[in-house]
């Protein structure tokens, strides 16, 4: 496997894991009734972005480095 085919593969891990990290532990404005002017009610008050692309690196990576290994075992052997 290339070094760009490696990174592709990380990416599509990342963009994955990403999409589905997002929406867990979000209070939307409606429900902590704190609505802005001009946001609709079901924009979320705190997303916590920072922490979830933490999160997102750290099992991509681990996705990313268990799929490497099994690709290397499989078919490079």
């Amino acid at each position: 496997m290339t070094i760009t085919a490696s990174l592709v593969l990380f990416a599509v891990f990342w963009f994955l894991i990403l999409f589905v990290v997002l929406p867990l532990n979000i209070k939307t404005q409606g429900e902590e009734g704190k609505n802005s002017y001009g946001t609709p009610s079901s924009a979320p008050v705190n997303a916590n972005i920072k922490k979830k692309m933490i999160l997102v690196t750290l099992f991509t990576t681990v996705a990313w480095l268990i799929s490497m290994l099994v690709i290397y075992l499989i078919f490079l052997s």
